[in-house]
C-alpha cells in the first residue's frame, strides 16, 4: 500500500532565460534529512529547511554568468559545489557571504553534471562522456579530457549509485534517434555500453530512475508511449565487446489515450513502487496531469494528486518527500509506502471462518498456465435457470458483442445478456474478462440515471473474478444508487478495498435512517447470533462448562452477572444494553469490522465522521461487545461475525481519531467511561494470559525425574 498526503510549497520558481523548459535545475540533498539543495534554472543556489519552509542561505551569480548544472553537497567536507557557464567548477561553504570570491577552478571541457555520493567525493561528468573524481580534478584543473561518446552523441540523462562497495556512474546519450546507456566503474576503471531498444520512431525514453537491488544495477525508464520497462544491467562485461541491446522487461503500461507523454518523470521507491509525474489519472482523462504511486508487483494504482499548472517532467524524493515543480511552485508532497506483500496489500486478514475471496493468479493469466476450477463459477451454474441452460446450447456469446449491447440494450435485455454470457463462459475466461464487463455497466449506470443493472451486477461480483481494482467505481456507484445489499456483497467479497472507500460506506450506513433499510434486502448471518440477544428470549443462564460465576470486580464487563446475595453487581453491569441501530444497520456495520484495512490509511478517513456519528458507532461497538462476551456462539469460526479483537481494534482506531472532540462532547462521558472499563478488563485478561503462559514455558523447562516408580506424587509449585 502506498498513501500521498498533504503537500506544501517550499519555494515559488521563476523559468529562465537560458532554460526557458525548466523552473528548477534540480533538488539535491542537503547535510541531513530536513535539509534541500535547490538549484534555480538560472543563477541562484539556495539551501532550504525543509520543515519549517524557509532558506537557511542563497547564493547567486553576477548578471551575465549562469548556473549551467545543479549544485551538489560534498558528503567528506561539507562544502557545496555547483558549474558555473559549463567550464568553471565553484566551491564553498555556509559562512561563505560573497559569492564571487569563493574557490574557482576552470577546467578545459565542458560538465555535464556534478553528482554527490554517500560518504566518497563527488564525481563530475563531462559533456564526452568521460568521469573524474573531484578531488582528481581540482588538483589538475587543465588535464586533458578523453572523448568517450561520438561527437553526434547528447547526454539526456546520468546518475551515480553505488554497487556494493563499488562507485558507478550511469548516463544515456541519444543519437539520431538511437538512445545508448553507459555505465562507468571506478576500480578497476571500466565502462559498459548498451543500446536501448525504441518501440518506433516515434517512442523513445524520456525518463530514468537506477537503483540497487539483489546487488545487481535496477534500471526503470519511460518511454513516450507509456510503457515503464525494467531492465538488470550485468556485470562485467568490456566495452572492447559487440555492441548488445540491453534486455528488458515491461513492467507498467500507463494511460496516456491516444498522444504521447512529453513532460513525465518516474521515480523508483522501493522494489515494488514508482511515482510518476506527468502521467494522466486513469479515471481523470487527459488534459489532467497527476502525481500517481503505483505498485509493480500487483499493476495497481495505490495513490494520486492532481498537479496544477504546468509539469516540467521532473521528480525528486528524498527522506519520505517528493518534491515536483509545478506552475510556479515547488511543492513536497510527503508519502508512505509498505512493503509490497499480499498481507500488506490485504491490508489486516478477515476472520479466519469467513470465505474471502481467491488471489487470482497472475502467473497463469499472463503465461497460460493451466487455472485451478473455481468454486464461485460453480456457485453461479447452479444459479442458472432453464432459460439460460437452453440458450448456452443455441449461442455462445463473446465478449465484445456483450460489451457492444451494454452499450445501448434496453436495462433487461442488458441482464439477460450477462446472464447468458456467465452461463457460457468459462473460468480462465472470466478472470480477464469479468472486470470488463462491470467497467461498462457501472460506466453506463453513471452516464444514464435511469439505467441500473443491479442483478446482472450482483451476478459479476458472485463470481469471485471482480475486485475493487479491477472496477474502482462499483462500490461509489452502488452506495449512490443506495444498492445496500450490492455494497454488502463487494465488502464481503472484495479483499482490496481502499480505505477511502471503507470510510464512505460506514459514513453511509451510520447515516441511513433505520426505517428506510426496513424495505431493503440485506445478508443477516452475521447478526445472526445478535437476534435473540437484541429481543432477550433466549439468554443462556446458570452453569457454564459446570462453572457458576461470581460478582466480578467493578473494572470488569466481559458478561452481565446477575448479582447473588446482599451485594451487587456495578450499576453499569445490571443495566441490560440496548441495540442503538436496527439488525439491518448491524448487518452493514459488522461488514466494515470484518473489512481489511491498514491503520495508518485509515486513520486520516475516520476524521471526516462527525462527532454524532463517531458516538453511535462507538454505541454499536460496546453494544457488541458486551453482547460477544455474553454468547460464545458469537464466536465459532463457522459464523460471519465480527470478533472481539476487531471490536477492539475499532473502538482503538476511533478513539484515535476523536478522542479530542469526544471529551467535549457531554453525551460521550458515559459511554467513554463504560469503554474505559472493558478495555481494562481486556489488558487484565491478557496480563492474566500472560502468567498462565510463563508459567507452562516454565514447565516445559523442568526436567521429568528419571526415576519414576510405579506410584509416585508430585508437587509443582507455579506462584
Amino acid at each position: 500500500m502506498a498513501a500521498l498526503y498533504e503537500g506544501f510549497t517550499l519555494c515559488g520558481l521563476v523559468s529562465g532565460q537560458n532554460f526557458p523548459e525548466t523552473c528548477v535545475q534540480g533538488v539535491e540533498r542537503g547535510n541531513d534529512t530536513d535539509h534541500v539543495l535547490v538549484t534555480d534554472s538560472g543563477r541562484s543556489v539556495t539551501v532550504y529547511k525543509v520543515s519549517d519552509q524557509k532558506p537557511l542561505g542563497s547564493w547567486t551569480v553576477k548578471q551575465g554568468q549562469t548556473l549551467t548544472c545543479p549544485a551538489v553537497r560534498n558528503n567528506q567536507t561539507g562544502e557545496y559545489v555547483v558549474v558555473t557557464d559549463n567550464k568553471v567548477i565553484r566551491v564553498w561553504k555556509d559562512e561563505d557571504i560573497n559569492f564571487d570570491k569563493v574557490f574557482k577552478a576552470t577546467v578545459s571541457a565542458e560538465i555535464v553534471r556534478v553528482h554527490a555520493v554517500c560518504d566518497s567525493e563527488p564525481v563530475v561528468l563531462f559533456s564526452r562522456g568521460a568521469v573524474r573524481l573531484l578531488d582528481s580534478l581540482l588538483a589538475a584543473p587543465q588535464q586533458p579530457i578523453e572523448d568517450v561518446v561520438s561527437e553526434e552523441e547528447v547526454i539526456r540523462w546520468s546518475s551515480s549509485i553505488v554497487d556494493g562497495k563499488q562507485l558507478v556512474v550511469l548516463f544515456s546519450t541519444e543519437q539520431k534517434g538511437n538512445h545508448f546507456l553507459y555505465l562507468q566503474r571506478f576500480s578497476p576503471n571500466s565502462i559498459q555500453k548498451y543500446k536501448l531498444e525504441t518501440e518506433g520512431t516515434a517512442d523513445h525514453p524520456i525518463s530514468f530512475s537506477a537503483s540497487v537491488k539483489d546487488s545487481n544495477i535496477n534500471l526503470l525508464y519511460l518511454y513516450s508511449n507509456g510503457c515503464v520497462y525494467q531492465s538488470m544491467v550485468q556485470r562485467h562485461r568490456a566495452l572492447g565487446e559487440a555492441l548488445q541491446s540491453l534486455p528488458r522487461s515491461l513492467l507498467l503500461s500507463l494511460p496516456v489515450g491516444e498522444g504521447h507523454l512529453a513532460s513525465a518523470a518516474l521515480l523508483s521507491l522501493d522494489e515494488a513502487h514508482v511515482a510518476v509525474v506527468g502521467v494522466p489519472h486513469p479515471s481523470a482523462g487527459a488534459g489532467k496531469d497527476y502525481l500517481c504511486i503505483w505498485n509493480t508487483n500487483f499493476q495497481t494504482l495505490q495513490a494520486g494528486k492532481e498537479m496544477t499548472g504546468r509539469i516540467f517532467g521532473q521528480l525528486w524524493g528524498y527522506a519520505g518527500k517528493l518534491y515536483v515543480p509545478h506552475g510556479k511552485s515547488l511543492t513536497v508532497i510527503p508519502y508512505e509506502v509498505q512493503r509490497s506483500s499480499l498481507a500488506t496489500a490485504l491490508g489486516k486478514l478477515k476472520q479466519s471462518g469467513t470465505e474471502g475471496a481467491p488471489v487470482l493468479s497472475w502467473s497463469s493469466l499472463l503465461h497460460g498456465d493451466v487455472a485451478q476450477p473455481q468454486r464461485a463459477v460453480r456457485g453461479v451454474e447452479t444459479r442458472k435457470s432453464k432459460i439460460s441452460r437452453k440458450s448456452q446450447a443455441t449461442s455462445v456469446l463473446t465478449v465484445d458483442q456483450v460489451l457492444e449491447r451494454i452499450t445501448t440494450a434496453p436495462e433487461e435485455e442488458v441482464q439477460r445478456e450477462v446472464e447468458m454470457y456467465l452461463a457460457t463462459a468459462a473460468p480462465p475466461g472470466l478472470q480477464l474478462t469479468v472486470g470488463r464487463v462491470a467497467s461498462q455497466l457501472v460506466a453506463r449506470s453513471q452516464s444514464e440515471p435511469t439505467f441500473y443493472p443491479h442483478s446482472a451486477l450482483v451476478q459479476l461480483v458472485h463470481t469471485h473474478c471482480l475486485c475493487h481494482s479491477v472496477c474502482p467505481d462499483l462500490l461509489m456507484v452502488a452506495l449512490e444508487r443506495k444498492d445496500y445489499f450490492l455494497t454488502q456483497l463487494c465488502l464481503q467479497h472484495f479483499p482490496d478495498i481502499p480505505e477511502a472507500v471503507t470510510c464512505a460506506c460506514l459514513k453511509a450506513f451510520i447515516s441511513v435512517p433505520d426505517g428506510e433499510l426496513e424495505e431493503v434486502s440485506v445478508e443477516l448471518d452475521s447478526v445472526a447470533f445478535m437476534e435473540s440477544l437484541v429481543s432477550g428470549s433466549s439468554r443462556e443462564e446458570g452453569l457454564r462448562n459446570g462453572f457458576s460465576p461470581v460478582p466480578q470486580e467493578e473494572d470488569s464487563c466481559d458478561a452481565r452477572i446477575a448479582a447473588s446475595g446482599p451485594e451487587k453487581a456495578p450499576g453499569w453491569q445490571t443495566c441490560e444494553p440496548t441495540c442503538p441501530v436496527g439488525l439491518k444497520k448491524g448487518a452493514l456495520l459488522n461488514e466494515i469490522l470484518q473489512t481489511a484495512y491498514s491503520e495508518n490509511f485509515l486513520l486520516p478517513h475516520l476524521k471526516d465522521l462527525t462527532a454524532q456519528q463517531v458516538i453511535l458507532f462507538l454505541q454499536y461497538l460496546n453494544f457488541l461487545y458486551l453482547k460477544c462476551s455474553q454468547d460464545d456462539s458469537s464466536q465459532k469460526s463457522g459464523l460471519r461475525s465480527p470478533t472481539i479483537t476487531q471490536i477492539m481494534d475499532w473502538v482503538g482506531l476511533l478513539l484515535d481519531a476523536h478522542f479530542t472532540v469526544l471529551v467535549m462532547v457531554p453525551e460521550a462521558k458515559e459511554l467513554l467511561s463504560h469503554l474505559h472499563k472493558f478495555v481494562k478488563s481486556q489488558v487484565k485478561l491478557f496480563s492474566e494470559l500472560g502468567k498462565i503462559q510463563g508459567s507452562l514455558q516454565e514447565l516445559h523447562k523442568v526436567k521429568p525425574s528419571e526415576d519414576v516408580g510405579q506410584y509416585s506424587i508430585e508437587v509443582i509449585e507455579l506462584f
